[in-house]
């Protein structure tokens, strides 16, 4: 989106000789919050910019003029879309689909092509096109960092058809092998484990307690109470230590790539 917000926002923040990190203990937010909206990365809320407007004693000019946000995703996956940006580690666990951030274009057109009620072209094509930007966090090196724990049933339901699982698998592969992601494979010999229930996505920030997010069909929750956090955390790590170790999975994952494109 244009930035002409973020920049503005800036340069009332500079001619009040404010640090971010001034602004943001005065309107109760915090410094990495102000880099992002002067960034453009996030729009704040209503209330941040309300405190931003009595802070900067702008009147309500940035509470009055909030920029309308741009990606095209569920209405119920918009906050978490925008923790996620933010984020500089994550740890996902997935039981339907392979992890939206791991999607490639072919996967994530099969997916969106499963809503209900279904979406227009247009529709799925803009939600297409945000969820491969998401993907592009992946670009930085180290940042953010991400775990993903894998029901084994995701590698072999058929999304798409089998040369899309044999590229969504082949490009999951490459991630693991490059180091930028870690992957570990819940076989079905487990049976049931804690976290199977739906899909969850823990986060950690820069300065900012962590959080979770959980989410069903058409719902979808962010966890931020750190009693439940902490749960959830412990859930996560008690399912990722009876999955398979990153080697084996790797090679589970490589395996059954192998077999859709011969299959293919």
């Amino acid at each position: 989106m244009s930035n002409i917000y973020g920049d503005w926002l800036k340069q009332q923040r500079e001619a009040a000789d404010l640090t971010q990190q001034q602004l943001a203990d005065m309107a109760i937010m915090t410094r990495s919050h102000i880099a992002h909206i002067e960034a453009g990365r996030r729009v704040p809320s209503k209330d941040d910019a309300r405190r931003l407007d009595r802070a900067l004693n702008t009147g309500d000019v940035l509470s009055s003029f909030l920029p309308p946000e741009e990606a095209a995703v569920a209405d119920y996956f918009e906050a978490a879309r925008l923790l996620e940006a933010q984020a500089v580690a994550i740890r996902e666990s997935a039981v339907t689909f392979i992890p939206g951030l791991l999607q490639t274009e072919g996967y994530a057109r099969a997916v969106l092509g499963t809503t209900y009620p279904p979406l227009t072209a247009e529709e799925c094509d803009r939600r297409l096109v945000t969820r491969l930007e998401r993907g592009k966090l992946l670009d930085d090196p180290a940042t953010p960092i991400f775990w993903g724990l894998l029901d084994a049933a995701l590698l072999h339901r058929v999304v798409g058809d089998r040369q899309v699982m044999a590229d969504q698998l082949t490009h999951l592969s490459r991630l693991v092998e490059s180091g930028r992601v870690r992957v570990h494979v819940m076989p079905h010999q487990q049976g049931a484990y804690p976290v199977m229930q739906s899909m969850l996505s823990l986060l950690w920030f820069e300065d900012q307690p962590p959080v979770a997010y959980s989410e069903g069909i058409h719902v979808a929750k962010i966890h931020d109470s750190p009693a439940v956090v902490e749960r959830l955390q412990g859930a996560y790590y008690h399912a990722l230590s009876d999955a398979l170790p990153l080697r084996e999975s790797l090679a589970l994952l490589k395996s059954t790539a192998k077999d859709y494109k011969d299959d293919a």
